[in-house]
């Protein structure tokens, strides 16, 4: 089949790394309104021909639309305005409500496949494309009663052969389920960020002195606001209750340390500690 990856960065450009690994598309093209990463992304053999947005609905089998959710919004509804009944939209955005609201009423509705793959990086751009990226991750399916079974088995052929698993639910649970599990996390980063930033700007903390544990935790606030700010926008209601339920947490916290009640705050611990059976 041929296939069309809309955005070479990360998401889509470990797309065609896995998708060219698996043999499974006879064919890669690529669309980016960036010249530069469109070019880039030729040379490092990640797609076989660069094309217009045109050419990519005139010539695939399937559409994978792999860019800022922003830009998903705005270029869903035409591109189902211009596919054929046997062609596959298929959708890599990090929220999904919205989207699915916009085109829900849409005539070709059916041939559109809502997914999120639970999988990334703090990079961004071609350079960023893994081998691999999505190997034993979970892809979030979404709305699937909505998708015309053909295009819903076309999608399933696509994430087995990157190695993703699947999860199945509706398109407003995984905009709340992904406000815990990956948008919170980047609040989180990006305020820590901005804290110890803050303080070496006073004299203090020195972020190159800092072990794994902070490396680790602020690693997200890497991640750029082109992405992450369209994110937060669409799933403000879901990241705002996040954010309020992680802050009552940190409260509880601090209220241990004012009160030195060291056993209370032991058993928090503990408590979280429990996460590793969740994982």
């Amino acid at each position: 089949m041929t296939i069309s990856i809309i955005g070479l960065g990360l998401i889509g450009g470990s797309f065609a790394k896995d998708l060219r690994i698996a043999g499974l598309a006879t064919e890669l093209l690529g669309v980016d309104s960036s010249q530069e990463h469109a070019a880039r992304a030729l040379q490092l053999g990640l797609v076989d021909r660069l094309v217009s947005l045109d050419g990519a609905l005139q010539q695939s089998d399937v559409i994978l639309l792999a860019v800022p959710v922003n830009a998903i919004e705005t270029l869903l509804p035409r591109v189902l305005d211009a596919i054929r009944p046997t062609q596959t939209v298929i959708d890599l955005g990090s929220t999904k409500f919205l989207l699915a609201e916009a085109v829900r009423q849409h005539p070709n509705r059916d041939r559109y496949v809502a997914a999120h793959p639970m999988a990334g990086t703090e990079n961004a751009g071609p350079d960023a494309a893994l081998a691999g990226l999505f190997k034993g991750k979970t892809v979030l399916l979404c709305d699937l009663e909505w998708s015309a079974p053909d295009a819903c088995k076309t999608a399933l052929e696509l994430f087995y052969a990157v190695g993703l698993k699947f999860e199945f639910m509706t398109s407003e649970q995984h905009d709340r389920h992904a406000a815990y599990v990956s948008h919170l996390s980047h609040v989180v980063a990006y305020a820590l960020s901005l804290a110890v930033q803050n303080e070496e700007k006073a004299g203090y903390a020195v972020p190159r002195l800092a072990g794994g544990g902070f490396a680790s935790t602020v690693r997200l606030a890497k991640s750029s606001p082109e992405m992450w700010v369209p994110i937060f926008k669409q799933n403000r209601e879901h990241v705002l209750k996040a954010i309020d339920a992680f802050s009552e947490r940190v409260q509880e916290l601090k209220r241990c340390l004012e009160a030195n009640d060291f056993d209370k705050l032991e058993a928090l611990i503990r408590e979280a500690n429990q996460i590793r059976n969740l994982l």
